[in-house]
């Protein structure tokens, strides 16, 4: 069953949103700078694999890139678990995550027995803003315009 928030209750609920908000947001940001590391590291393997791998002492380059790939790939398993972790707190809260970058959330809420969202991003003071169920950020309209 959905939570439904009052203004109030979702003014409340903010600094945990927040929190957990920023966190995605950095996770993100560190799990793109490891996938494009990924991707040079894989680069730089085959062409080493290509040239034959130059020996330093009994490890090869490509064998140390291959190290070094799976040290990254295993933290960004690390960060999407924690992503995955903060997602599920949103969840449990009946918050709708709509996108990481700008920290957009929905929180539902009950106007005179229909149901809208209140919306909120990161950046944002206490939520002034909310749109029907079918209309995204662009029909977001200000809380005094709620009837």
């Amino acid at each position: 069953m959905t939570r439904f928030y009052s203004i109030d209750d979702a003014n409340e609920a903010l600094p945990e949103v927040e929190r957990v908000l920023l966190d995605l947001r950095d996770q993100r940001a560190e799990l793109i700078q490891l996938r494009d590391a990924v991707v040079d590291a894989s680069g730089e393997g085959r062409e080493s694999a290509e040239r034959g791998g130059r020996t330093t002492g009994l490890v090869t380059e490509a064998g140390v890139q291959a190290d070094d790939r799976r040290r990254l790939r295993l933290r960004m398993q690390g960060l999407i678990d924690q992503m995955q972790a903060g997602v599920t707190r949103l969840v449990e809260r009946d918050v709708t995550l709509r996108e990481i970058e700008t920290g957009l959330v929905d929180f539902p809420a009950l106007v005179n027995g229909r149901q809208v969202w209140l919306c909120w991003r990161l950046g944002e003071g206490p939520i002034e803003w909310w749109h029907e169920l079918g209309d995204g950020f662009g029909g977001r309209t200000p809380l005094r315009d709620l009837s």
